[in-house]
């Protein structure tokens, strides 16, 4: 099997939330460039169509189903679409997430506790167990959970965050152990400091900056497509022996 194979995402079905912008649009990009049938979703229909329209433009197979992944109502109907439209799902990328606030914990309020643990946890535990029977009836999939270097490590202000995508990573193992048997993986990537919309308000601070990219071997933040390009190994038979793993893509922060 050449290289072009193990990369393949052809007669793929992939669903990506959080998808209209940043990591996931990148990573839609990357699985639509490699054959998938890309659903790309957040809660905005009209910014969906516009990150359709361009990857269809490139000759990509994309399309946009707006839903609140923090609603499970709405996650369960969008499951539903996408079976009726599709036939099935092989890929799902939980990548949307939510961090209302920054500060210390003793400052966290409960509305933000369970907005943050909603979108962050509670959304991919109930998408994962959703497309569970989908992919083990389709001979298997790949489910790939984005994190966080902060669930590995706390950071200053970001609390919360922090433990929701420590919990993540444990829901990632999990899954993984209990699921293997079914031919489906599940692996987590934890990207350090990306330069996208949601981690904006850390890059445009430059004395968090400054010493996020001295602490790093490599000295500069990342950019989305160096995620992207990880989530499609991951997605493809590549990693076919990769399940359980939760992979740093940091910039050698975490060493």
């Amino acid at each position: 099997m050449d290289a072009n194979q193990i990369f393949s995402l052809n007669g793929k079905v992939a669903l990506i939330t959080g998808a209209s912008k940043g990591i996931g649009e990148a990573i839609a990009r990357y699985f639509a460039a490699c054959g998938a049938r890309v659903i790309i979703n957040s809660r905005k229909q009209d910014e969906l169509d516009k990150v359709a329209a361009a990857i269809q433009a490139t000759g990509g197979d994309c399309i946009g189903m707006a839903a609140n992944a923090g609603d499970i109502a709405a996650c369960k109907i969008l499951i539903e679409n996408i079976k009726e439209q599709y036939g099935g799902i092989d890929i799902l990328v939980n990548n949307a997430a939510s961090n209302p606030v920054f500060g210390p914990m003793v400052d966290c309020e409960e509305w933000a506790f369970d907005k943050i643990m909603n979108v962050n946890v509670k959304a991919p535990f109930e998408l994962s167990r959703m497309v569970h029977p989908i992919m083990k009836a389709r001979g298997g999939g790949s489910i790939i959970n984005i994190s966080s270097i902060a669930g590995l490590t706390p950071d200053p202000g970001l609390g919360m965050y922090s433990i929701s995508k420590a919990a993540l990573n444990m829901l990632t193992k999990v899954t993984a152990k209990e699921w293997g048997v079914d031919g489906i993986r599940v692996n987590a990537i934890c990207p350090g400091l990306i330069k996208t919309k949601f981690s904006e308000a850390l890059w445009q601070n430059e004395k968090f900056l400054n010493y996020f990219v001295k602490q790093s071997p490599i000295q500069r933040m990342g950019t989305v497509e160096e995620i992207a390009g990880l989530a499609l190994y991951l997605a493809a038979d590549a990693s076919g022996y990769c399940t359980g793993t939760v992979f740093t893509a940091d910039g050698g922060n975490t060493i």
